[in-house]
């Protein structure tokens, strides 16, 4: 099967670029062209033609790469035409017509990249994350595991174990006197050395996830005290309603931000009360999961409802801020209580003192950027086929202490397993399609 497809951005634009692999690319370069193909690697401008009728499309650039020295390792071929809706229209109808050639599903090109050798599963994420990056430290990030120094620890980690079970598997096979001592002592202690150096990579506070996703922030607090307004100001637009009747945010309203350079996802919720509204009772138990989960929440009160203790108490916290809006009605019924909390003063609606909390935002998110570890986790893929396999090692090293060796080798093969996963180095058919239907198509 031949696939193609638009890999430029849609809508009207100076340049389109529409992408080809298959057997039958060659084909259809010539088809379009009516002319033989270009040197390989080298842009060769081209007149596009209708199929049929060799009506002139569009005159642009083409350019030739024959497998396996391409993106895919298949036959490629970019075409580079005028970025009007129309001429990408017709150039794709065209292809259309063609048997055994069809539009490519998303990430289709580099799911055959994958599947053809030419890139591993750590680079394909990253790929995907580069082109969704919005912000610096996303792009970076991106760039750091293209480079593939994540991939070559958890290939460096996997070969480290397969060692050590073949040393298993040696001395299941044969009788003990005929090893080496060495080799039985570095079972154990080569064992427990990647062990604790997984545990190492794992413990990261999630520094790698909160740049590709964002740093979580929830906006909460009792009802009509301003958190939709926080939420407008912050985001510089109108993303939530703002009323005087309370309760009018039910449900959980977010924003993506880029706050000096971190990607933030800051969440309103629904004012938390005692209500008898069944909708906004699921508001506000969404408002309370969506704090539990968040890395920093900032807790909006005012002045009158400073004394809400049942809920802040339950929610005060290192990773909260609380704010007292709306200090132009006055300081007179703020609880003196409240000033252990070091609490910010504002009035967003005379935008007084708002930048003291920004300031405070930022604090606390160059904190939870920081990493001195060069092998990043970026997604709970990742994480999850680690943790795997810490537990399979622990069982193993239970095991293997006990000296029932059958059982200890299947849990070094499982733990194996589970770091070949990573970087797909078994067979990974199954979370193929979650992974690749991130991609934009054309890419």
């Amino acid at each position: 099967m031949t696939i193609y497809a638009l890999s430029s951005g849609p809508g009207v634009s100076g340049v389109a670029v529409i992408r080809i692999s298959g057997s039958k690319t060659s084909e259809l370069v010539k088809t379009l062209t009516n002319g033989d193909l270009p040197e390989p690697r080298v842009a060769k401008r081209k007149k596009f033609n209708k199929i049929k009728n060799s009506e002139i499309i569009d005159e642009g650039l083409l350019i030739w790469f024959p497998g396996p020295d391409s993106y895919t390792g298949e036959d490629m071929a970019e075409i580079h035409v005028h970025g009007s809706i129309a001429v990408v229209r017709a150039i794709l109808h065209e292809l259309s017509k063609v048997n055994n050639c069809r539009l490519a599903e998303p990430g289709e090109f580099t799911k055959i990249a994958f599947q053809n050798g030419k890139i591993n599963l750590l680079k394909a994420e990253s790929i995907s994350d580069l082109i969704s990056a919005e912000t610096e430290i996303q792009r970076k990030q991106a760039i750091q595991i293209m480079s593939g120094k994540s991939s070559e620890k958890f290939n460096l980690l996997r070969e480290q174990l397969l060692k050590i079970l073949s040393n298993v598997e040696a001395k299941i096979d044969f009788p003990e006197d005929d090893l080496p001592e060495d080799v039985i002592k570095n079972i154990k202690t080569d064992s427990e050395k990647i062990r604790k150096e997984i545990e190492k990579i794992l413990d990261d506070q999630k520094v790698g996830e909160r740049i590709r996703e964002g740093f979580k922030i929830a906006i909460i607090g009792p009802a009509n005290a301003g958190k939709s307004s926080l939420l407008n100001y912050l985001s510089n637009r109108d993303v939530a309603i703002v009323s005087e009747i309370a309760g009018t945010t039910r449900d959980v309203i977010e924003a993506h931000l880029n706050l000096d350079g971190y990607p933030v996802v800051i969440s309103d919720t629904a004012g938390i009360r005692d209500s008898k509204d069944e909708i906004e009772k699921k508001g506000i138990k969404l408002a309370l999961k969506r704090a539990e989960d968040a890395d920093l929440n900032i807790i909006v009160i005012e002045p009158k409802s400073v004394d809400f203790t049942g809920f802040l108490n339950d929610l005060i916290s290192e990773k909260s801020i609380i704010v007292i809006n709306k200090i132009d009605l006055g300081y007179n019924n703020i609880n003196k209580q409240i000033t252990k909390f070091n609490p910010i003063f504002l009035s967003i609606k005379n935008e007084t003192n708002v930048d003291g909390l920004i300031n405070r935002i930022k604090h606390k998110l160059k904190n939870k950027f920081v990493s001195s570890s060069e092998t990043l986790i970026t997604r709970e893929r990742h994480r999850q086929s680690l943790e795997d396999c810490v537990q399979n090692l622990k069982n193993f090293e239970e095991k293997n202490s006990q000296e029932d060796f059958d059982k200890a080798a299947e849990d070094l093969r499982l733990a194996t397993r589970h770091l070949g996963m990573i970087v797909g180095k078994v067979d990974v058919e199954e979370i193929l399609g979650s992974i690749f239907s991130d991609f934009c198509i054309g890419k």
